[in-house]
């Protein structure tokens, strides 16, 4: 599992590992680790040619710290400070006891054109905001230069807890972060500006308290998955209901039932009119052209995508609403259910929008949703009492008590965003809900399981839903070898 922790969180704990070390130990462990990516980035350090933006704060230190390493290993090491006045004065004298020098502000834009790396320590992960006017040209000289950007601890501009950019930022190639990962990384907007994240052990974790985000990697995922055993029938495998489709989407029902068949499931049931698009692509499914009432015994529901607006619509959500099993809804699903609807189940209930749905729920633009990515799932989850996969770029699931981590997906691939996609993850999540994982679990494996699929199946070149529902098995055999 990987973590992310609040700026407060690591504040706290930064402060009792500080009580048990030497003045400015954990310091040096930053910059020793943050000299040590920035020499496996540039290959050779001997003569190579590094810009350091110092800003004020402790990231100004490790900057100027690292840049103090790499001068010692041969590189042309050039500072260029912020807040001359305020710079950090060990870091600082470290530099040019080891021959590095500091540049005036206004050389700085033609020191980063022919550097080979910029070291980006300007703000830490306390700054609120966009940067302050006088970094600004410094982060575009940066962009638009060829060297390698790296960002200290975060690319400063970024909002370390939320992820939000609330004016210009740094774009960095990588990102040293030390102790935790800070949300902000994890989440976009943020994410897309920090590149490659990379974590320095600086033993903080034996202080980190609970984490504000995490995110699964491969062996979680694997064993969370449910298997099958000898003595497993289509049933003890769990059976989901889909309930999507409508004579104008009857796509939407092939789909969402081809995720679901490849996600797992013993056996589907379809209620819907779509059950002749279905069975043409899957016979081995139990089609029922009625209301989702009368289709059968299931373990988990699915209904919404391509269902539309029509009575049969309404009568299909009520009807799902009203079982005692888990329930998935999804796309045309979620303009049919009301918060007391959903928070008067008896069972648990998993909402999957994407960022203009979640927008329509919340009462917002879709732009506020994308900005605030972290806080739109959170205040969902909690509005309908259920778990959200809020989807996009990073997929966040959310559980409705605040106090809960918020999980985000790390695979996926820009490809990803084509028609039907999330019908397909809705099947593969519902398949996993009726095989009995919880909601979080289960969105979080079928978000994995789908992003993985997308990337096996796409490799870099376009990709239809289909594909990355035929794809859905390749990927869950890769968790087991």
């Amino acid at each position: 599992m990987r973590y992310a922790h609040a700026v407060e969180t690591v504040r706290a704990a930064e402060g009792e590992l500080m009580a048990r070390l030497p003045e400015g130990a954990l310091m040096q462990r930053a910059a020793a680790g943050l000299a040590a990516a920035c020499r496996d980035l540039l290959g050779r350090t001997y003569g190579a040619r590094v810009v350091v933006l110092a800003g004020s704060g402790d990231n100004g230190g490790d900057a100027l710290y690292a840049g103090a390493r790499l001068a010692g290993r041969g590189a042309a090491v050039t500072a260029v400070l912020l807040a001359p006045e305020r710079a950090h004065r060990g870091g600082l004298a470290a530099l040019l006891a080891a021959g590095g020098r500091v540049a005036d502000e206004d050389r700085a834009a033609a020191l980063i054109g022919r550097a080979d790396l910029v070291l980006d320590g300007i703000v830490g992960i306390g700054g609120k905001g966009g940067l302050r006017p006088a970094a600004v040209p410094l982060a575009e000289a940066a962009r638009e230069s060829r060297a390698a950007v790296v960002a200290v601890d975060l690319p400063s501009g970024v909002d370390a807890d939320t992820g939000e950019v609330l004016g210009d930022a740094v774009h960095a190639d990588a990102t040293v972060t030390f102790g935790t990962y800070k949300p902000g990384l994890l989440v976009d907007p943020a994410a897309t500006l920090a590149g490659a994240p990379r974590l320095i052990d600086i033993g903080l974790g034996p202080y980190l308290a609970d984490p504000q985000l995490e995110a699964l990697q491969n062996a979680d995922v694997a064993a969370l998955l449910p298997r099958p055993e000898g003595s497993s029938d289509k049933y003890r495998r769990g059976v989901v209901g889909i309930a999507a489709g409508s004579e104008r989407y009857p796509g939407a029902a092939v789909l969402a039932v081809s995720g679901a068949l490849r996600g797992g499931a013993g056996a589907v049931r379809y209620a819907g009119p779509g059950g002749d698009a279905v069975l043409a692509r899957h016979p081995e499914v139990l089609v029922s052209a009625g209301a989702p009432a009368g289709a059968g015994r299931v373990q988990a529901w699915v209904v919404g995508p391509g269902l539309g607006d029509s009575a049969d619509a309404r009568r299909a959500v009520a009807d799902v609403l009203a079982s005692s099993v888990p329930v998935l809804v999804d796309a045309d699903g979620l303009r049919l259910l009301s918060p007391e609807a959903v928070r008067g189940r008896s069972a648990p209930t998993l909402l999957t929008p994407h960022a203009g749905e979640a927008a329509a729920l919340l009462g917002r633009s879709r732009e506020e949703v994308e900005a605030r990515r972290l806080d739109a799932v959170r205040g969902l989850a909690a509005r309908y009492g259920a778990t959200v996969l809020l989807k996009g770029a990073t997929t966040l699931v959310a559980e409705p008590s605040s106090r809960a981590a918020v999980r985000v997906n790390p695979t996926g691939t820009p490809w990803l965003a084509t028609a039907g996609s999330g019908d397909v993850l809705s099947g593969v999540t519902g398949s996993l809900l009726a095989a009995g994982l919880s909601p979080l679990d289960a969105a979080s494996c079928g978000a994995y399981l789908h992003g993985l699929a997308a990337r096996l199946a796409s490799r870099g070149a376009p990709l239809s839903a289909l594909d990355v529902a035929d794809a859905l098995p390749t990927a869950w055999g890769s968790l087991s070898s």
